[in-house]
């Protein structure tokens, strides 16, 4: 099972951007899921789709 980071970079400002998005009900996530984010500086939303690609070999995502 992987998780989308709790904090990403904002690629507009540099700021940090938290996740807004709840798992589903049963905790997991999956490809194809998307996630948003909330920059607290510019306050830019960034909606980004879990693909497999974005996970490391020790399951983690690779952002």
């Amino acid at each position: 099972m992987f998780a989308p980071p709790p904090q990403i970079t904002c690629i507009d400002c540099g700021g940090r951007c938290f996740l807004l998005t709840a798992p589903a009900e049963d905790g997991a996530w999956e490809e194809g899921d998307v996630v948003a984010y909330r920059c607290e500086d510019c306050l830019d939303r960034w909606d980004l789709v879990l693909e497999e690609s974005d996970i490391e070999s020790d399951g983690r995502p690779d952002w």
